[in-house]
């Protein structure tokens, strides 16, 4: 079985992305990595290449800014990797810059690979979320977090990255039929200095509104205010990944939350329900069953 990973990034440490532990914690797995750097204000570029060079493929590109709806240009950048993966390779594991995969969950993610790597009826693996918030010490509970995703694929040319890239499509606009594996991924996106989330805010809205809506809803502060934003939090119990345990440690502003502060909107309550009921509702951008 051989496997590609692909991912793609620009401006990493501007906006504090934690790209290396995101690449290096699925890079066991991985027989190949290419990696779509998109030109930066920074040096991402030399970020990129100190990642293990027998297995890292860069390829330079140039974000098309005019791109300015839905977040299509992500869509995009993430094809450009797809694209370059080996002909040869059964899986394609895709894994964005905020996003990072336990060691504990590896030989599972390999397990469940080889399972279905001969089904041709299952075009990729179904990936559990965690979404931490303001600091690593709290993840989101309410229900506008997306609780599962797509990250490894079959090695199909029909595949492509959908919409702002969050899944996969294939052929004329179908879902993927995949299969759960019993591994999170770790989603760090909404974890960073205050004053680097506020530049994040103001620059990679662009990507999905034009400059009116930054100006009526982006503010212009020094520091991102996450109490301000949050519904609903619950503290993370667990353990992170031993990749980012150095980063974790470097953490240099504070975020406290009081969990019983609430904010649950009927919404969540009507899901809440449901799901006693074995009902699920809301946005689905796969197919799971008999696959």
């Amino acid at each position: 079985m051989k496997v590609s990973g692909f991912s793609f990034i620009k401006d990493a440490l501007i906006y504090d992305y934690p790209i290396v532990e995101a690449i290096t914690s699925i890079l066991p797995l991985c027989d190949e990595f290419v990696v779509a750097v998109g030109k930066s204000s920074d040096d991402t570029l030399q970020l990129i290449r100190q990642i293990d060079q027998t297995k890292i493929k860069i390829i330079e590109t140039q974000w098309d800014e005019s791109l300015r709806e839905g977040g299509r240009v992500l869509a995009v950048e993430t094809d450009k990797a797809l694209a370059q993966i080996a002909n040869d390779s059964d899986w394609a594991f895709y894994i964005q810059g905020d996003e990072v995969v336990h060691e504990k969950y590896l030989d599972t993610i390999r397990q469940s690979m080889l399972r279905h790597k001969d089904n041709h009826k299952v075009d990729g693996l179904l990936f559990n979320y965690l979404h931490f918030y303001g600091s690593y010490d709290y993840v989101g509970s309410s229900s506008n977090w997306y609780s599962h995703e797509i990250r490894v694929i079959k090695n199909n040319p029909s595949i492509y990255s959908h919409n702002d890239a969050q899944g996969f499509r294939k052929g004329n606009n179908q879902k993927l039929c995949v299969k759960p594996v019993d591994a999170y991924v770790y989603h760090y996106g909404w974890v960073k200095d205050p004053r680097k989330m506020q530049k994040k805010q103001e620059t990679f809205h662009k990507y999905w509104h034009d400059d009116s809506w930054l100006d009526e809803h982006v503010a212009k502060v020094e520091a991102f205010d996450y109490e301000k934003h949050v519904r609903q939090l619950k503290r993370f119990e667990g353990e992170h990944p031993a990749v980012m345990k150095k980063r974790i440690a470097e953490k240099n502003w504070q975020f406290d939350y009081d969990i019983s502060r609430k904010k649950t909107s009927l919404k969540d309550v009507m899901k809440k329900g449901l799901s006693h009921l074995g009902i699920h509702v809301g946005y689905r951008n796969y197919k799971t069953g008999k696959c």
